[in-house]
């Protein structure tokens, strides 16, 4: 895979990413103060975005200009997560009970009868 395919490598700037969604510096530095969008920091100590992080910083914007608060998009982001992590754990308990019910199945299936010609009926 060449790096710019993965989506989690740190290879935007801030400068970048304000340029690409046409927010302020200061709105992405706000996202990090208070733990909205946490990017990584280069050697040098700068922001640096993934994919992912741009879109959630997209997705953060556009959450802002209908009026919330960093502090309510925080907890919506926080929210989001915790749904995603129980549909996972939802999703992995029925395959354990579909995969549980048949094992019960063919314990319970009666055994099948020999039907050759010189076998029993």
């Amino acid at each position: 895979m060449l790096p710019f395919e993965d989506e989690n490598l740190p290879l935007f700037t801030v400068g970048q990413v304000a340029q690409m969604l046409e927010v302020q510096h200061a709105f992405l530095r706000r996202l990090d103060e208070f733990g909205v969008v946490r990017p990584s920091r280069s050697t040098g100590g700068q922001r640096r975005y993934s994919r992912t992080e741009v879109t959630v910083v997209q997705y953060v914007a556009r959450l802002a200009d209908e009026g919330m608060t960093l502090a309510a998009i925080r907890r919506v982001l926080e929210l989001e997560e915790q749904v995603k992590a129980l549909e996972a754990e939802r999703d992995a308990l029925r395959r354990a009970l579909a995969e549980r019910d048949r094992l019960l199945a063919s314990l319970i299936e009666p055994p099948q009868q020999d039907r050759s010609p010189g076998g029993r009926p």
